[in-house]
This record gives C-alpha cells, sequence and structure tokens, in this order.
C-alpha cells in the first residue's frame, strides 16, 4: 500500500488528508485509490475509485460530497487510480520482484 498524509492544525483542531493506493497485483483491475479527509480524527469525506464519486459520512462531508461530485474535483479524481497508482503501483511491484530474486 501506498500513503501520503497532509496535516494541517488551526486553533487545536487537526485536518487531514489521506492518499492511498490499495493493490493485490500490478494490474489496473486490482488497485483502488481513496482520498479521505479527517477532522479531529473523524472522516467526514471519501473518494474511491471503485464507487466513482465522493461520499460525505457527516453533515459538512455530505454537502462537500453533493458539490464535488457535481464539479471537476470528481473527474480529476476519477483519473488518480490510472495515473498515480498504476504507475506507482508497478514501480513497488517490479522492485520488490527484483529484490525477491536477490542473494545477500
Amino acid at each position: 500500500s501506498l500513503f501520503f498524509i497532509t496535516v494541517c492544525t488551526a486553533d487545536g483542531f487537526l485536518h487531514y488528508v489521506v492518499d492511498s493506493c490499495e493493490f493485490n497485483s500490478s494490474k489496473l483491475n486490482d488497485i483502488e485509490y481513496t482520498l479521505s479527509y479527517y477532522y479531529n480524527k473523524l472522516e467526514f469525506i471519501r473518494f474511491s475509485s471503485s464507487v466513482g464519486k465522493f461520499v460525505g459520512y457527516t453533515e459538512v462531508g455530505i454537502k462537500n460530497a453533493e458539490r464535488w461530485n457535481n464539479g471537476q474535483e470528481v473527474i480529476a479524481r476519477r483519473g488518480e487510480k490510472e495515473r498515480y497508482c498504476f504507475r506507482s503501483v508497478g514501480i513497488d511491484v517490479e522492485a520488490a520482484l527484483t529484490k525477491s530474486g536477490e542473494c545477500v
């Protein structure tokens, strides 16, 4: 799995974003891209490539999901599985296979 976290704080409240690629192989069908937004440890909205849209889990998240699903945000995120994950996963799988055959 590949994980990237962005953290911001203001007045003691914590907001962070987790970008991740989950995979079983380097085939595009075996990869899932997710983008989750958190506020004070509570996930309030998520984009998942398997769902293909943003889903809100709180009142604010639901409102943002409705807005983002009708704009450029959802279009941009739909391309991340192939643009970001597929390339990165291929590199990681190749590196793992290359190292697994080496003797130390």
